[in-house]
């Protein structure tokens, strides 16, 4: 039996935002591929750490991720729009719906600390790199 793209597009549409995120996860897996939205997939350059180096030095820029929403969806939203100025209402609901994401990177420590306790209040769970 084949199944028709409408009936794949109507299926979509029955399902709840968390069922959705969790479909878009797993073809995110089987296919290994993002759907993350380009603003917010920016990462900095990789760095190598030698064996034999000296000592790492202690980490002075910090990433704000967001690693789950939880309830308050839209109050999350208006948070991270609040904390990254000039990100538009489009691209801050496409970062905070493909969770896990980077909200803000190169931020210092008390920074991170502090942004991650508004997002906490509204229910999301915030991890800092």
């Amino acid at each position: 039996m084949s199944v028709t793209k409408e009936e794949v597009v109507e299926f979509i549409k029955s399902m709840s935002v968390i069922e959705l995120s969790g479909f878009v996860k797993e073809l995110e897996e089987i296919f290994g591929v993002s759907a993350a939205a380009p603003v917010a997939v920016a990462a900095g350059p990789a760095v190598a750490v030698e064996a034999a180096g000296p000592p790492p030095e202690e980490q002075t820029e910090f990433t704000l991720v967001l690693t789950e929403v939880g309830p308050q969806k839209i109050n999350i939203i208006k948070e991270v729009r609040a904390i990254v100025p000039g990100l538009g209402l489009k691209e801050a609901k496409d970062l905070v719906e493909g969770a896990p994401q980077n909200v803000k990177e190169g931020i210092t420590k008390e920074e991170a600390e502090k942004f991650k306790k508004q997002l906490e209040a509204l229910g999301a769970k915030v991890e800092i790199k």
